[in-house]
C-alpha cells in the first residue's frame, strides 16, 4: 500500500499533537506547589531535600522513668533555607559502647512528603522502652535526613534502652508538619 504526502502529513501532526500533550505538565505527583525556591531543577518535583545544616534542631525528651516504661524524643526540625522537601523517615541511630544500632521506621507509620517553606517546622519521634542493667546503655543518638548524608548527633541521657532480639526496643515515626 502506498500512502500519500497529505495522509503523511495528518499522520506526523496527530503524533505530534499527541507528543506535546503526553509532554505537558499535568500529572498530579502531590509536588505542584514549587515556588521556584528548589534546587531541584524539575517544577513538578519541587523543592530539594532538606539539608541539617540548614535547620535549627531541638530535642524534647519526655524520658521513661523505670524499666519497661516507654520513653519519647521529639526532635523539632526549623527550616532557616529555601523551601525543601522531606520525603520518608529520617535515619537514626543508637550508639551504646561505640557501637551503633539502626532505629526501625515505626511499622504503623506512613511516610508522607512534607514540603518545608522558609521558616517552616516539622517533627518527629523516638519512641523507646527503657531497659535494665542488662539493657543498652545508648551514649549518643544521631538522625540524617532522607536525600542528605549529613547528621546530627545528641547526648543521650535517658537510660539504657531495652532490647528486643539484640536491636533497640525502638522505633522511629514519620515526619509531621508542626506549628502553624
Amino acid at each position: 500500500m502506498r500512502t500519500t504526502k497529505p495522509a503523511v502529513a495528518a499522520m506526523v501532526a496527530v503524533t505530534a499533537a499527541l507528543l506535546l500533550t503526553a509532554c505537558g505538565s499535568g500529572g498530579d505527583d502531590g509536588g505542584s506547589a514549587d515556588s521556584g525556591g528548589g534546587k531541584s531543577g524539575t517544577a513538578d518535583r519541587g523543592p530539594a531535600a532538606c539539608r541539617i545544616g540548614e535547620t535549627d534542631v531541638e530535642i524534647a525528651p519526655s524520658p521513661a522513668p523505670a524499666a519497661g516504661d516507654t520513653g519519647t524524643v521529639a526532635v523539632t526540625l526549623a527550616n532557616h533555607g529555601p523551601a525543601c522537601t522531606l520525603d520518608g523517615f529520617p535515619a537514626v541511630t543508637l550508639t551504646a559502647d561505640g557501637t551503633p544500632a539502626e532505629v526501625p521506621a515505626d511499622e504503623a507509620a506512613t511516610a508522607q512528603r512534607l514540603t518545608l517553606t522558609a521558616d517552616g517546622t516539622a517533627t518527629f519521634t523516638l519512641t523507646y522502652v527503657r531497659g535494665d542493667a542488662d539493657g543498652l546503655a545508648v551514649r549518643s543518638a544521631e538522625f540524617a535526613l532522607p536525600g542528605d548524608a549529613a547528621t546530627h548527633r545528641f547526648a543521650w541521657s535517658y537510660g539504657e534502652v531495652a532490647k528486643k532480639g539484640g536491636a533497640p526496643d525502638a522505633t522511629v515515626s514519620a515526619f509531621q508538619r508542626a506549628g502553624d
